[in-house]
């Protein structure tokens, strides 16, 4: 009789103590660690994964994942030389008082005095061309002109380029090209040549004396590939040309000036060598100032085919509900985690110098979660693998399995208080229980009596 009360008294108090283990409103969770996990990425860029807020009260917290590209864009190095046509076409007004020589020398300064502002490895040099005032001269090397040998001095190339002369009738940029190219250094890696003109070139070195002549087309697209496959960088900006659709006088077909130009430069879109610019005179101070100054990087810092993986507990899975705050702001992520490996998996395809990308997600304890992790230390991630191709063009892998961690805990057990529904049901649970082995034992008596 004894024994079966005791062990009704223990069912009971273990009956209690499950009930209070499964109660969602009295469980309390901790973050027990929220170290960040980083992933260095080239010398100032890196990933990052950490635990940025914590709502506990509504057992939740939010993480975030972060790519970070924190480089500086590489300073232009090597040599450059700057070819700019001083034909008489240069002087032309195109806005107000503003010539277009204005707009060309004004944004040429510009760029000297950026590419060479604290940057001792590269050097700047011009050179000039239309055609000689001798016209006896025409089609020779004497056509261009040393404006400034290969420097480093800004305030001299500035002045040097403020002092060209605008007298050349016509434009040879054969001659142009032909003497910048002997200005380099041989052993120097970098080696642009920047074209600024306003002209179509309508004489070339000894030529057949017809302007605009299939020869003096021939000769300038050849210098141009012979610069091209000797290694040199070649950068052209056309700008200032109004009649393209019209025919030189001296063309005995109906080749017009856009026709020779395709001829000689191609297009924007596929250049016969280098880089294209054909632009309107109200886009020469961008086009030289920006993209002639982006293209004279040889390097740009940028992050691309970025993969980041991030994998999660099964125990996490079970008992967390999963939810994005936001998109990411750069790339695009899972809708949904990957139920065969418990994952979400973020891909960015380009991430410029200066750009983080950033997307965050919250983790909230299910009402129904297990009551076998209270009391367990939670990693809220398995690990992160990140991959990517760096500022070299080479593939790179890592991965880090540091993460944040949760625990749940339970208050100590407290008995319900006598008139409760709780010890109402376990008082009439244990008064048939004890009947029962009550009506037992004296059943086994009798039986043993008689």
């Amino acid at each position: 009789m004894k024994k079966s009360v005791f062990i009704t008294l223990f069912l009971i108090l273990i009956l209690i103590t499950n009930i209070s283990l499964a109660s969602y409103e009295t469980v309390t969770m901790t973050v027990v660690e929220e170290p960040v996990c980083t992933i260095e990425i080239g010398e100032n860029s890196k990933f990052e994964k950490k635990l940025i807020e914590k709502n506990l009260n509504n057992k939740e917290v939010t993480l975030q994942l972060q790519v970070t590209n924190e480089e500086t864009s590489i300073q232009p190095n090597g040599e450059v030389m700057l070819v700019i046509d001083n034909s008489k076409s240069m002087e032309d007004t195109v806005d107000g008082s503003t010539t277009r020589q204005d707009l060309v020398i004004e944004s040429a300064k510009t760029l000297v005095n950026t590419i060479l502002n604290g940057n001792e490895n590269l050097k700047v040099g011009v050179v000039s061309f239309s055609t000689n005032e001798d016209v006896s001269k025409e089609g020779t090397i004497e056509d261009a002109n040393l404006v400034s040998d290969l420097s480093s001095n800004s305030e001299a190339l500035i002045s040097a380029i403020s002092n060209i002369q605008y007298t050349g009738p016509r434009t040879d940029l054969e001659s142009g090209l032909s003497l910048a190219s002997q200005y380099f250094t041989e052993d120097v890696n970098n080696k642009y040549i920047i074209v600024l003109t306003d002209g179509v070139p309508n004489v070339a070195l000894n030529y057949d004396g017809i302007y605009y002549s299939d020869d003096v087309i021939a000769k300038t697209k050849a210098q141009l590939q012979a610069l091209d496959t000797a290694g040199y960088n070649v950068i052209t900006m056309l700008t200032g040309i109004s009649d393209a659709d019209s025919i030189p006088a001296t063309r005995p077909d109906e080749k017009t000036y856009g026709d020779i130009i395709e001829e000689i430069f191609g297009t924007e879109e596929t250049p016969t060598v280098g880089k294209f610019y054909y632009v309107q005179d109200s886009e020469i101070e961008k086009t030289i100032t920006e993209d002639i100054y982006n293209d004279l990087l040889p390097i740009e810092k940028i992050l691309t085919d970025i993969t980041v993986t991030d994998y999660f507990p099964q125990e996490i899975i079970d008992n967390f509900e999963f939810a994005y705050v936001s998109e990411p702001n750069i790339g695009t992520i899972s809708t949904e985690v990957n139920t065969e490996n418990n994952s979400i998996t973020w891909t960015i395809s380009e991430l410029q110098p200066g750009e983080t990308a950033t997307v965050q997600y919250t983790l909230k304890l299910k009402e129904d979660f297990d009551s076998n992790i209270i009391n367990k230390i939670l990693d809220t991630n398995e690990k992160v693998d990140i991959s990517y191709t760096d500022f070299n063009e080479e593939h790179v892998e890592d991965s880090s399995d540091v993460t944040p961690k949760l625990k749940l805990t339970e208050p100590p057990v407290v008995l319900p208080k006598a008139g409760t529904p709780i010890m109402i049901t376990l008082f009439v649970i244990a008064i048939g229980l004890l009947g029962y082995s009550f009506v037992k034992f004296n059943n086994i008596n009798r039986n043993m009596k008689n």
